[in-house]
């Protein structure tokens, strides 16, 4: 759960399918993460940018968090399912690094048929980006069948 600076210290979050929420909350979860990029410098060019009145934004904003940010400052755990090629693992590894996510545990079970299953414990605690876009990212690697986020604390 993610505890609020408001007085309510017990609100209950939850994971809801982007799909189903209204434009203005959509929006709004657009204009703060082009805030937090440093994409738009003010609240006035990230509300233009994404068509979303001030009001709204001011309305939404303390309520409507990206998922990546429910997971910043922790530990996720990722399964892959790699090809069972020199190098796939070591690539792996090499991108996680390079994002500055902190390789925690590694464990590969025996590689058959040419497949090797692969969980990563990742502190993304100073990692540049967010968990979603690293897992986007290892998903295009090549030799990468499968990227899929199993946990997080």
């Amino acid at each position: 759960m993610i505890r609020s600076k408001s007085k309510d210290l017990n609100k209950n979050f939850f994971i809801v399918d982007k799909e189903i929420l209204p434009e203005a909350i959509l929006k709004t979860a657009r204009a703060k993460e082009l805030l937090i990029k440093g994409d738009a410098l003010t609240v006035n060019e990230a509300v233009e940018a994404v068509g979303l009145s001030r009001s709204a934004f001011y309305k939404y904003k303390d309520g409507v968090f990206p998922f990546y940010q429910a997971s910043k400052e922790r530990i996720i755990t990722i399964s892959l399912i790699l090809d069972n090629m020199s190098g796939v693992l070591s690539h792996v590894l090499t991108t996680i690094a390079d994002t500055q996510g902190n390789i925690l545990t590694i464990n590969q079970g025996i590689p058959l048929q040419g497949i090797a299953n692969v969980s990563v414990s990742i502190d993304t605690t100073g990692m540049g980006g967010t968990p979603e876009e690293l897992l986007n990212t290892l998903g295009s690697l090549v030799g990468v069948k499968k990227v899929e986020l199993i946990g997080q604390n």
